[in-house]
């Protein structure tokens, strides 16, 4: 079983690490996160890495362990670069604009759809059938795109709706008389 969970973590340059009683505090170029550690784990800081340990010996304390490594791991590139999510349009008229702190998109529907973007999360529209969202905070910017994209989930017959841009759709053939 690999032990990812033991292996210390870089703390690349231009990102502060604080230890606060059990609360590591992140802070970087695009702003500032904090989290809380479980109290079955043990933390571990260097000059310029952390490392986190399990102080219980059981299955669920090396997996909470892996979890809080992970955590950390995502805050520290999320201060310091920041995440991304791309998603495309596709379909006849289907299309997004941009107005203020809001995208509205037209997808077919009798009305368009206006979906507000939560604090911290930022939206590009390079082409009126691109969304680009960008956040600091991995599990926010995913959970955006997800919601856009429920909208209207890409169908299998001609490819219509709004698609992550990795996402590969698995086309069907329609019937024939």
């Amino acid at each position: 079983m690999a032990r990812t969970s033991l292996k210390p973590i870089e703390i690349p340059e231009g990102i502060s690490l604080e230890n606060k009683d059990k609360c590591l505090v992140f802070s970087g170029k695009l702003g500032e996160m904090s989290l809380n550690i479980h109290e079955d784990v043990d933390i571990k800081q260097e000059v310029n890495s952390i490392s986190f340990f399990p102080n219980k010996k059981t299955k669920e304390s090396l997996a909470i362990t892996g979890t809080m490594r992970a955590l950390a791991s995502n805050m520290i590139q999320g201060v310091g670069f920041g995440f991304e999510k791309k998603l495309e349009i596709n379909g006849v008229g289907y299309r997004a604009t941009l107005e203020g702190n809001s995208i509205n998109l037209n997808l077919g529907f009798s009305h368009p759809i206006k979906h507000d973007l939560p604090e911290g999360v930022s939206a590009d529209l390079p082409t009126n059938t691109e969304i680009i969202l960008k956040s600091m905070d991995k599990q926010l910017v995913g959970q955006v795109a997800a919601e856009i994209r429920d909208y209207r989930p890409p169908e299998p017959y001609k490819g219509k709706g709004v698609k992550y841009s990795d996402e590969r759709i698995i086309r069907k053939e329609s019937k024939k008389a």
